[in-house]
């Protein structure tokens, strides 16, 4: 496919950034890797991609906080797909400054540039923990919003930043905000690694924080489909878009299906120090899909029970992968 279009994505050293970096490229754009630096010149996760994804690869090393080098590695983009984020909970209760830094400025710095450039289409990364716990089901976008935790603040905030700008400025913009997502390459503080971490180093009693909340578990493949189809919509521009399965499941139904497909009995013991605060707890997410279908024509591929079993196979036969195991500190709890 040829294309005319040059795309930064920030954040694409991580989980989601990553996989969506190297699709981009296989589907033939033009792509600008924004990572964060570091003096051990790691590119984060596309450090494992091909050599053919390697090779195609323009990689900005900066910080999303600097707004010199966020403005920089933008011009000669049409499109930025804005990723980068510290998204850990349990880490934003002790850090909150730092959110402020990296969500809410970090986002105002890359829509300031994207206005003074003429950049033709900003995608920001909300969140499905900007609703909190759920007041009705299934989340559709004009849920309320409610911070209840420092990071679910911040994204709430960086939000409408962006908003703002759209509203302020006609500041070409969209907001994608994905549910929970999982797959290959995920931090090792999400649920779903933890539980497949403790389990394929032979562990049958497994520590857990809660395990009555339900989540809305989106496959990556779906999540990064979603985000290229709102980046190529014009009917996405000033909107707030969710992209989720659709599909409900608690926390202690997914460490049962996870069991029963690695086929261990499992035993779950709660953990205190992987507790939430009973008020910052999100209990429930259920998301609403539609507006993403009609708007987008976009529908998880990996939707409902059978959907998530799928992806929860991929998933570990990824994790179980003895090299990618060994990236993982699997004994220790990780904020």
């Amino acid at each position: 496919m040829s294309t005319n279009k040059k795309i930064l994505i920030t954040g694409a050293d991580g989980f989601i950034g990553s996989h969506l970096t190297e699709e981009l490229i296989r589907q033939g754009y033009d792509v600008r890797a924004f990572i964060y630096y570091n003096s051990f010149n790691s590119w984060g996760w596309l450090d494992q991609s091909t050599s053919e994804i390697k090779q195609s690869l323009d990689v900005f090393a900066g910080d999303i906080r600097d707004p010199h080098g966020v403005k920089e590695a933008m011009k000669g983009c049409t499109h930025v797909l804005n990723l980068a984020a510290l998204i850990a909970i349990p880490y934003s209760y002790h850090s909150p400054d730092t959110y402020v830094d990296t969500n809410i400025k970090g986002t105002l710095n890359v829509v300031q540039a994207a206005r003074e450039l003429g950049i033709e289409k900003v995608v920001h990364t909300s969140t499905s923990e900007v609703y909190g716990t759920a007041q009705f089901v299934p989340i559709d976008e004009n849920h309320p919003l409610q911070g209840q935790s420092p990071y679910s603040a911040t994204k709430i905030a960086a939000d409408q930043m962006a908003l703002s700008f759209y509203r302020s400025f006609d500041t070409p913009l969209s907001i994608i905000r994905p549910f929970n997502t999982y797959g290959p390459r995920q931090s090792a503080r999400a649920v779903i690694p933890t539980i497949i971490g403790q389990l394929a180093v032979g562990n049958t009693t497994i520590k857990l924080g809660a395990i009555s909340p339900t989540r809305d578990f989106n496959y990556v493949k779906d999540t990064v489909n979603g985000f290229i189809s709102v980046m190529n919509s014009e009917k996405s521009i000033g909107e707030v878009i969710n992209i989720g399965s659709n599909y409900e499941v608690s926390i202690g139904e997914t460490a049962e299906m996870i069991a029963d497909i690695m086929n261990v009995d499992l035993t779950i013991e709660t953990d205190e120090q992987r507790l939430r605060p009973d008020k910052s707890e999100v209990e429930r997410l259920w998301a609403a899909n539609q507006k993403a279908k009609d708007l987008l024509g976009w529908v998880p591929s990996y939707g409902g029970k059978d959907g998530f079993r799928r992806g929860l196979e991929e998933t570990i036969e990824w994790f179980t992968n003895p090299q990618n195991l060994a990236s993982y500190k699997t004994d220790v709890y990780n904020i």
